[in-house]
C-alpha cells in the first residue's frame, strides 16, 4: 500500500486480480492430499523397487495390481514405460513367478495377447522373506563353510527363520477387537 492510499479507498484492479489469484483453502488442501498421495506412491514405488530390483518391474507390478488381466501394451501405455521394456520386464516378472499369466480370449482370428496379473502382495513379501532367510542363514553359516577355528564338516543349520502369515485383514479374528 503507498503512501497516497488509505485502507479506506478501494482497491485497484491489480490488488482485486492478485486475490483472485490466491489459491483458496479448498485449493490449498487438494494440492497437500494430491502431494501426499504422490508421495505415498513414490514411497509405494521405492519399497517395491527393493523388492523387484527395480523401479520399472515396481511400477509393472503396481499397475497390474491395480488393472489386472492387462497386456504388455496395456502396461505400457499405463506406466508411460517402452513398450520393449515393458516385454522384457514381464519375462523377467513371469520367470520369478511374481506374476501370471494367459492367453487373452477372443472371437476374432489373429494372435491372441499375454494378459498379466501380480501375484498378492503377501505372496510377494513370502518370497522374499524365503530369500533373505536363505541369504541371512548362508551368513551365519560362514564360519563352517570356510572350515574356520578347526570345523571340518560345513553346518547347513537354518538358524534364522522368517515366518510371514499371510494378510492381516484376512486373518483378524473379530473377537479381538
Amino acid at each position: 500500500m503507498s503512501a497516497e492510499n488509505t485502507p479506506d479507498e478501494p482497491q485497484s484492479d491489480d490488488t482485486a486480480a492478485e486475490e483472485e489469484d490466491q489459491p483458496t483453502v479448498r485449493d490449498r488442501l487438494g494440492d497437500s492430499a494430491d502431494r501426499a498421495a504422490t508421495e505415498f506412491d513414490q514411497n509405494v514405488v521405492d519399497l517395491l523397487a527393493w523388492v523387484l530390483d527395480t523401479e520399472t518391474r515396481a511400477r509393472i507390478y503396481v499397475y497390474l495390481r491395480q488393472r489386472p488381466n492387462s497386456t504388455s501394451d496395456e502396461v505400457a501405455e499405463g506406466t508411460g514405460l517402452y513398450p520393449s521394456t515393458v516385454r522384457e520386464a514381464l519375462a523377467e516378472l513371469h520367470g520369478e513367478e511374481r506374476v501370471t499369466r494367459q492367453k487373452r480370449e477372443s472371437a476374432g482370428a489373429g494372435n491372441n495377447p499375454y494378459e498379466y496379473e501380480a501375484i498378492a502382495p503377501s505372496e510377494l513379501v513370502q518370497s522374499v522373506a524365503e530369500q533373505v532367510q536363505s541369504e541371512l542363514n548362508m551368513v551365519f553359516n560362514l564360519d563352517s563353510k570356510l572350515a574356520v577355528d578347526g570345523d571340518s564338516a560345513p553346518d547347513d543349520s537354518t538358524p534364522v527363520t522368517i515366518t510371514v502369515d499371510g494378510n492381516p485383514a484376512e486373518s483378524a479374528d473379530p473377537a479381538d477387537d
